[in-house]
Parts: C-alpha cells; structure tokens; sequence
C-alpha cells in the first residue's frame, strides 16, 4: 500500500468512525472515541483534517455532497422550470420512504446540534451548507419561466425556499407528524382526517406545495 492509499483509507476510516458516534452520542461525541472506534489515535485526526472541526466540517461535506448528486439527476436537464421544481420536490418525498431515513434524519439533527453549540463549528458549518446550496441554485438558474430565463439571483432566491419547504415536509413524514392515523373508527370523519394526511404526504402535495413558491414575491427581480 503506498503512503497516499494509507492516508486516504485512514481518512475514510475516521469519517465512517465520526458518522457512527456522532449519529450515536450526537454532541457527546468526543475526538478520543472517534479515533479508537477507527483504529487511529487523535494525532491522527489533526494530521489528516487540522481538529476536530476540520473532521466534522468534512463529515458534513460527505454526507451533502452524494445528497445533492442523487438531486441533481432527479431533475433532467431541458425541463421548464415548473417541471424541473415538481421533479425535485418529487425525489425529496420519494427519500422519505428510504429504509435508513430516520436514521438519516438523526444524524442531521445531530450535526446541527453540534454546530449550535460550538460557535467555532457554527460559520463553517453555514459556510458548507451554503456551498451545497449552490449546486440548487445552478441546477434551476436558465430554466424557462413566464417566457424568460430563471436568472442566477432568482435561482439562488427559489433554491433557500424550496429546500426550507422541503425539509420541513420530510421531516413530518418520516417523523409521522403528516402521516394516516394508526388507528381509525370508522366514522367519516376520520377517514376524512385520514385521506387528508395521505394527500399532505403524497408526492403530488410536495409538487405542487413546491411548484406555488414560483411567484414574483419569492424570485424577485431579474
């Protein structure tokens, strides 16, 4: 093995270890754990990402970066831009029903808890999010609406809302916040109650909840 495969394998090895105890212990976490369930020792983690920080800011980078891919290619290139808004909010639903989304939904919550209570942590994590961010504005800037091009300060205006909605409807899914009840009397009104939330936590509620964010009051001017 050279000396450029081992570095890279120990470094896959510290972020694999971080996700699992950082998925466990959320900001108990410690950098001690992280290198032991590796095989590594804390030197280690400075030599390869600078500090702790610097491993988790890294953590976060591979976790979005797939995230964002499997975005990008739900939504083809040459749709318009409502249909290229529908497809999106289309593939987030359709994540929902991921196996792993809960744990998914855990290991977020926890790396934003972790950056809520490092104010060190807390600008490079916004700072990484806000870099992802970009590859939304990109995929939607050009698209055709009203006859024109979506233009890149447009793009960048639709892509913060769509992802606050989006994530928020996610995360009453996969929490059962916006899901059938459990249990139903059969009288008309809980399977009216019923029908309402299986249409709140349909693919065709994420679409059109995300295509009606294509107004002039949140694109703004050109």
């Amino acid at each position: 093995m050279t000396r450029a495969e081992a570095k890279e394998r120990n470094r896959r090895a510290l972020l694999d270890s971080a996700r699992q105890v950082v998925s466990r212990n959320g900001h108990r976490a410690t950098l001690e754990e992280i290198a032991e369930q590796a095989g590594l020792t804390t030197g280690a983690v400075y030599s390869l990402f600078g500090s702790k920080n610097g491993l988790l800011i890294a953590l976060l980078t591979d976790y979005l970066g797939p995230h964002y891919e499997d975005l990008e290619q739900a939504v083809p290139p040459g749709l318009g831009l409502a249909d290229a808004v529908g497809a999106f909010a289309r593939h987030y639903r359709r994540l929902c029903d991921d196996p792993d989304a809960l744990r998914h939904l855990s290991f977020e919550i926890s790396l934003q808890d972790l950056a809520l209570r490092d104010p060190g942590l807390r600008p490079r994590f916004a700072a990484s999010v806000r870099a992802h961010e970009e590859r939304l504005t990109a995929l939607f800037a050009g698209r055709a609406h009203d006859g024109a091009a979506l233009s890149p300060r447009q793009a960048q205006r639709l892509a913060t809302a769509l992802r606050g909605l989006l994530v928020g409807l996610s995360q009453g899914v996969v929490l059962g916040l916006i899901a059938p009840p459990a249990e139903r009397d059969g009288s008309q009104q809980d399977v009216s109650e019923q029908d309402a939330a299986e249409q709140y936590a349909s693919e065709q509620y994420f679409a059109d909840a995300a295509r009606a964010l294509i107004a002039p009051s949140v694109l703004g001017p050109p």
